[in-house]
């Protein structure tokens, strides 16, 4: 997985205004959305959290174990993560550093007719590349990596509720669709780079991914793509940035370095590692490592011998 991107740290109450130092609420009210930011500062375990609408939750600070009862194991939730939870779905969490690193993270409470209106919006208007695919929120794929994009809206939504405007439900109305949009397109990435085998013959964009997979180590056009897709060089790509939230272009970027990933973890050399992801040279491919996890090669290697 690809270098997470992180929501902006607000800053940390004094411990003398909480009025509990497990889960205290700061609550941004707004016409179609709630936004509460929570802040734990001590140790604690079994902390129980539920929401009546659908609410999309982001770590900003510190470490949470999270389990999602009946649906998920315990795992570490971290800055630059988030999670959707359900109307009802219980959030089971620990807070095994919060003495030290307290932790903050923010959920934002949706309405439920405020999201359907948004998608029906979408399919009306921007219908998708498939006929079997609409715009929605995907109830199985509940953890996300932040993208840029999604970190930009979410981050926007943050600004808006800490500002004093009289116009501020409409302007996070705005703000909050293009969340949902963000949020839709990240989901709908994940879904099919998970699934892309299951789909090959029967999406446009499924078909797209599993040739992209089996062919990282050559050079891929966008042309080729297109056809595969049968569509037009410009209506694919436009479909593919407007379904996805990222270029053609930067999606076989990303999953070069991924499999680079992959062989750097043997410990193959870096510039066999570029020679079988389908780099031109190793100065790219190393470029092109750091911009996407923020360390070159090299040092990615070098982390993996002192973890171990």
């Amino acid at each position: 997985m690809s270098r997470k991107s992180l929501i902006n740290e607000l800053q940390l109450r004094s411990l003398r205004s909480l009025n509990t130092l497990v889960e205290n609420k700061q609550t941004y009210n707004f016409k179609n959305c709630e936004l509460d930011i929570y802040e734990t500062h001590t140790s604690v375990k079994n902390v129980s959290l539920k929401f009546g609408n659908i609410a999309f939750t982001s770590m900003i600070r510190g470490k949470k174990e999270l389990m999602i009862a009946g649906k998920s194991e315990k795992f570490d939730y971290l800055p630059g993560e988030s999670v959707i939870m359900l109307p009802g779905e219980e959030m089971i969490i620990d807070f095994p550093e919060a003495n030290t690193q307290p932790s903050q993270c923010m959920a934002l409470s949706i309405s439920n007719d405020f999201i359907k209106d948004t998608a029906d919006y979408l399919n009306g208007n921007f219908p998708k590349a498939d006929e079997k695919s609409d715009w929605k929120l995907l109830n199985d794929h509940f953890y996300l990596f932040n993208s840029p994009s999604l970190t930009s809206a979410t981050n926007n939504i943050l600004r808006i509720a800490m500002e004093n405007n009289s116009a501020k439900d409409f302007i996070t109305d705005l703000a909050l669709k293009e969340l949902l949009i963000r949020i839709m397109q990240t989901q709908a990435r994940k879904f099919l780079e998970i699934n892309y085998l299951q789909y090959r013959n029967n999406n446009r964009f499924g078909a797209v991914i599993d040739y992209i997979k089996n062919n990282i180590h050559d050079k891929i056009s966008i042309d080729n793509l297109a056809k595969r897709a049968y569509m037009s060089k410009s209506g694919f790509f436009r479909s593919f940035k407007r379904e996805f939230g990222i270029s053609p272009n930067h999606f076989i970027l990303q999953e070069r370095i991924e499999k680079a990933k992959s062989l750097l973890q043997r410990f193959t050399s870096i510039a066999e590692t570029a020679y079988q992801t389908g780099f031109s040279d190793a100065n790219y491919f190393i470029k092109a490592f750091k911009e996407i996890e923020g360390i070159t090669p090299k040092h990615f290697q070098k982390s993996l011998i002192i973890q171990n």
